[in-house]
């Protein structure tokens, strides 16, 4: 999830996210960066599953959503396909 979410109807999850307050750059990576600082913060996040959720069924294609990449989110779509 992503730090600049605001809780609403849709995720009233968001409100408990580690992410809240961080910086959103964080969350979305340069192709070059390192996501792990995004990855610790997700790790710790007591509703990383509701945000896992909510990226695969929006099909969030950049950053990171619950604990996983883009990448990571790309295979594990291609798994269920």
């Amino acid at each position: 999830m992503t730090a600049f979410m605001n809780p609403d109807d849709e995720r009233p999850w968001a409100a408990r996210a580690e992410c809240r307050g961080e910086d959103p750059a964080i969350f979305f990576p340069g192709n070059d960066d390192d996501p792990s600082v995004g990855l610790a913060i997700c790790a710790r996040c007591p509703v990383r599953q509701e945000c896992l959720e909510y990226a695969i069924e929006a099909r969030e294609r950049y950053g990171i959503w619950g604990g996983t990449t883009e990448r990571q989110r790309r295979r594990m779509a291609r798994r269920t396909a």
